[in-house]
């Protein structure tokens, strides 16, 4: 550059010597001159030009950002140009990257993370849940006034269907009975999923349909549930469920890309940048690659192709007539993997384990496959090129995927196969040992484990439970995680899982110091589970999973450092901004404030009052959304949660009753925090 300067100093002194002698032989110098003046005015140009070249499209500043970079761990701004990082660096570094159309944008100390990673969910059933009846983790008596009410608006023999049930978390945790829902459905046939996903609740107007008695043999990879009488008793699992499942009318094309649109808003509104789907079909396969070619999908998306089964099946003659297609649509879409289903879950006891549950002697569970069928889904895909990601719950399961795997390897060894083993979840300790060494990548969900540990130990005993959830065994080993939720298995959102993967607590905070908390993860592992742990686990390293100059500028902004924000606060986490290739998809409206009961919005019928920054809200709903029980007279409001009872002062306003936020809530022994840039009011326990 100084040589620049001079050289364009010496042609202006040369101009202007020439323009003076001008005046004494002006016909001789007139054009010369003016050659000379242009070329001066033109390098000129061409330095400017030189320089705005390195001009960024945006550049975000005065951040606190976790990089996930070993090699450049923080940093406080980055530049963006055509969706990638060109600068990740400092305040001072950042300003060569700006220019006069370089947008500009201070984000005031917020703390900017690389964007989350689900590593493992089911994406157009997120959708497609906020359609059907919302049942998750929902008290049973609410349940069948639920599924009453839709009989009720429904026509006879309409199905009526929905998600999310929990037996555990209710009162009395047997599982449900067909005469249950008998009862308030005698002429609609009824199916409700667990919130696993691996059992059905259903009436006897479905099995009749079915065509299935009492008689009907299980099917391989599931069981038709009996009652101490030996007859059907409402609840089945796995493959059981597919005869009954196929007679509801299937979602139209139009449908699954309304759920898809649907879940991508959702999950934009969390910090998730990309997704990974668990298990589609090739119909919906080409419905992801419409979306993209419409340019209606812009969230990154890696789903997998379901061999449900064996391999006689169009998902099983897809991948045996076509390699891997990998990135397309500017690396939106990744195809490359297949998800095969081993077993079933723990809480609906079709995991299949190596011993009897402690809880049901003589039963160990259920394989989706006979041994040679697996070898033969294995086979098929890993010859072929895919990346084998398995659903395996039980450590009869996980051995049995483990051996095969390890045959497929010896047979055909390849480089850098990147073997997955979803949910990883019960797992013997020596397995887990031969996993790690074998390269094998597990993808678990910290929420698995404070959502489980209801039912855990009384499937399968506290010795068992040594390579149960084993998050730290496996880091320790040398191994790492993928993060996921398995939403809508669980909620969708990845700070509940951090939080779970830090604390070992549910989002109540139980228990206190954590369930087997020797187990728990770090801040920074579960940070990396989510991005580069996970960007690694499909094979993206390269372009994704830390905020790197020459990746991908995914991105999310949040309200607080998640990173050392009190532990209770991990959960209550929200994003401010979402970007994916640099272009922000999501930006929090903070018109309004709201309320999070542990770390979940409540949702209001009658706005908030808000005065400074004490708020004021519709006791009625909070008690009904937590479990409270309110007495109400002309002045005060009485609200119970367990054994606590906070009284209050009342207003009324256009009908609806209201009282203080932060008295209602630390009367019922909560903390109350909150947070001036999402506007947002959360609890927490307190623990005596």
């Amino acid at each position: 550059m100084i040589r620049r300067v001079i050289t364009l100093f010496l042609m202006l002194v040369m101009a202007l010597t020439l323009c003076a002698c001008g005046t004494a032989n002006q016909e001789q110098t007139e054009e010369p001159a003016q050659t000379d003046a242009d070329a001066a005015a033109a390098e000129t140009t061409e330095d400017a030009q030189a320089e705005n070249s390195d001009a960024a499209d945006s550049v975000f500043r005065n951040a606190n950002i976790y990089t996930a970079d070993d090699d450049n761990p923080t940093a406080t701004a980055i530049a963006v140009k055509d969706g990638r990082l060109v600068y990740v660096g400092d305040e001072a570094g950042v300003e060569a990257f700006i220019g006069d159309s370089t947008e500009v944008e201070d984000l005031n100390g917020l703390t900017m993370l690389p964007g989350m990673m689900e590593g493992h969910n089911h994406f157009e059933a997120v959708g497609s849940n906020m359609d059907s009846l919302d049942l998750f983790w929902k008290p049973k008596d609410v349940i069948l006034d639920r599924v009453a009410a839709a009989v009720e608006a429904a026509e006879d023999g309409e199905w009526i269907t929905g998600s999310g049930w929990l037996n555990t978390m209710w009162d009395d945790t047997a599982f449900p009975t067909k005469e249950d829902l008998d009862a308030i459905a005698p002429n609609n046939p009824v199916l409700l999923y667990r919130a696993d996903g691996h059992m059905a609740w259903v009436n006897s107007m479905a099995f009749e349909l079915a065509g299935i008695t009492a008689e009907t043999p299980n099917p391989q990879g599931g069981e038709f549930v009996k009652n101490d009488e030996g007859g059907l008793l409402g609840c089945i699992t796995d493959l059981a469920i597919d005869p009954i499942s196929a007679l509801i009318p299937p979602d139209t094309e139009e449908d699954i890309q309304r759920h898809m649109l649907m879940a991508q808003d959702h999950l934009l509104s969390l910090g998730i940048t990309s997704q990974m789907d668990a298990g589609v079909s090739i119909d919906t396969i080409n419905i992801y690659k419409d979306l993209y070619e419409q340019g209606q999908l812009k969230l990154r998306s890696y789903p997998l192709i379901y061999i449900v089964a064996d391999t006689s099946n169009e998902e099983a003659d897809y991948v045996r007539d076509n390699a891997p297609e990998g990135r397309l649509f500017d690396d939106r879409l990744l195809l490359q993997g297949v998800k095969i289903e081993t077993d079933g879950s723990l809480g609906a006891r079709s995991a299949a384990m190596l011993e009897e549950y402690s809880d049901r002697p003589g039963y160990t569970g259920e394989f989706r496959f006979t041994p040679e069928q697996l070898y033969d889904a294995f086979k098929l895909s890993y010859d072929n090129g895919y990346q084998i990601c398995t659903h395996t719950i039980g450590d009869g399961a996980a051995r049995e995927v483990i051996d095969t795997l390890e045959r497929c390897e010896q047979e055909n060894p390849r480089d850098d196969v990147r073997l997955r083993i979803e949910h990883f979840q019960v797992v013997n300790v020596d397995d887990i040992t031969r996993a790690i060494e074998m390269g094998i990548i597990p993808s678990m969900q910290y929420c698995h484990a404070t959502s489980d540990m209801l039912m855990a130990e009384d499937r399968i005993g506290q010795e068992r439970m040594q390579g149960a959830y084993a998050w730290r065994t496996v880091i320790d080993q040398g191994g790492i995680i993928v993060a996921g939720t398995d939403a809508p298995v669980e909620l969708s959102n990845p700070w509940h899982n951090f939080y779970a993967g830090v604390t070992r607590t549910n989002r109540a905070g139980d228990p206190e110091g954590g369930w087997y908390p020797e187990q728990a993860v770090t801040r920074e592992e579960a940070l990396k589970s989510y991005t580069s742990w996970c960007a690694y686990g499909q094979f993206e390293e390269d372009i994704l999973g830390s905020l790197t100059v020459g990746k991908w500028a995914d991105f999310v902004v949040i309200d607080r450092d998640v990173m050392t924000c009190p532990e209770d606060e991990i959960k209550d986490v929200q994003a401010v901004m979402t970007a994916v290739a640099g272009e922000v998809l999501y930006r929090r409206d903070v018109s309004e404030a709201a309320v999070l009961w542990h770390g979940d919005a409540i949702d209001f019928n009658s706005p908030l009052i808000e005065d400074g920054d004490a708020i004021s809200v519709p006791v009625n709903d909070v008690a009904a959304t937590i479990g409270a029980a309110v007495e109400v007279n002309d002045t005060t409001a009485t609200v119970t949660l367990d054994d606590l009872t906070a009284t209050l002062d009342l207003s009324n306003v256009d009908g609806t009753d209201y009282v203080s936020a932060t008295e209602l809530f630390e009367g019922l022994g909560q903390s109350v925090v909150w947070n001036d840039v999402s506007r947002t009011l959360s609890t927490s326990t307190l623990h005596a």
